[in-house]
């Protein structure tokens, strides 16, 4: 026994500085180390390039960015690619997306003080990323999207971001981000837990996920259907899938709670229509700075430690532990 505890001790204490010395670009793989996966012949590896080692494969180019799944690049059914230039016209103005813009912010400095990087799926039109950008320098970000028309969008949004095309419903990472970001994006996917779980493997041990959903089923309308939803959430939905993943939920609130009478009526108008009706996107002038105003004020609340009981949209904190 003497003698094997000698040896386990040997390659324990040994072997990691020979292969420093001997090999110094290695990474010595530990259950931590943060790893790429490649979506061919599923070999991981610690490196920042994106060659595999074991079958050579590297990612094709769409859009000028690395592809993951560059078949659903421009057709798949989780959204119509022709909202992503309508959208990019609209955010910057829009109170509704400057809000939650300000919201996740907030989020991300409030429960993740020392994330060094971040990765949002789904970025489409790399609104939230700018926003980011701008807030938090200091952080590395990532960025994927599936559709390549998003992609092109965001690369002349966006100033420092890496971005890849990818669908998050097949990571090709392993605890490689601090947080992950998906913001109105599980609600177009069906396989929604296939994605939580595929978002506990990227991120890292003590990271964590920020997710915001529109909430409440009976608000189901026409607006939903025209945006590829397939559907709305309870909280109580959300913080199952996510605990089922792995998650440690650590904060929920509701927002657009204090204008939830005007979205309630809207939605009431909307399901007697069959046609989407972008109104509520394109309000302008006093009106759109009123309506931004309420929502600075329920951030305000949110930021006291105020749990909204209601609202159109949820958002969620979660950890990896």
């Amino acid at each position: 026994m003497k003698s094997a505890r000698n040896v386990l001790r040997h390659c324990y204490e040994y072997l990691p500085q020979r292969l420093h010395t001997e090999w110094p670009d290695c990474t010595l793989l530990t259950a931590e180390t943060s790893l790429k996966i490649c979506l061919r012949c599923s070999a991981k590896w610690a490196s920042r390039s994106w060659q595999c080692p074991s079958c050579g494969s590297v990612p094709q180019q769409v859009a000028g960015v690395p592809a993951f799944s560059p078949k659903l690049a421009k057709v798949n059914i989780g959204f119509e690619p022709r909202f992503f230039s309508e959208l990019a016209s609209i955010e910057a103005g829009n109170f509704w997306f400057r809000s939650r813009n300000r919201l996740i912010s907030w989020a991300l400095q409030r429960y993740f003080p020392d994330a060094r990087n971040f990765l949002e799926i789904g970025c489409g039109t790399g609104f939230v990323l700018s926003g980011i950008e701008q807030t938090l320098p200091h952080l590395e970000l990532f960025g994927s999207e599936i559709f390549a028309s998003g992609l092109m969008v965001a690369a002349k949004r966006l100033k420092s971001t890496i971005l890849f095309q990818m669908d998050a419903r097949n990571i090709p990472f392993e605890n490689e981000f601090n947080v992950i970001g998906a913001f109105d994006v599980l609600e177009h996917i069906e396989e929604d837990e296939l994605v939580l779980s595929q978002m506990h493997n990227a991120v890292s041990r003590g990271g964590g996920i920020m997710l915001t959903v529109p909430q409440h089923p009976r608000l189901w309308s026409c607006q939903d259907k025209s945006s590829c939803h397939v559907r709305r959430y309870t909280a109580r939905e959300l913080k199952n899938k996510t605990r089922k993943a792995g998650f440690k939920v650590v904060r929920t609130t509701s927002f657009v709670f204090l204008l939830l009478p005007l979205m309630v009526a809207s939605r009431i108008r909307m399901q007697k229509r069959e046609d989407f009706d972008d109104m509520e996107l394109r309000i302008s002038g006093a009106t759109n700075m009123l309506l931004e105003k309420v929502l600075d004020a329920e951030r305000a609340l949110i930021r006291w430690g105020v749990r909204l009981p209601a609202g159109g949209s949820l958002l969620l904190i979660a950890t990896k532990c």
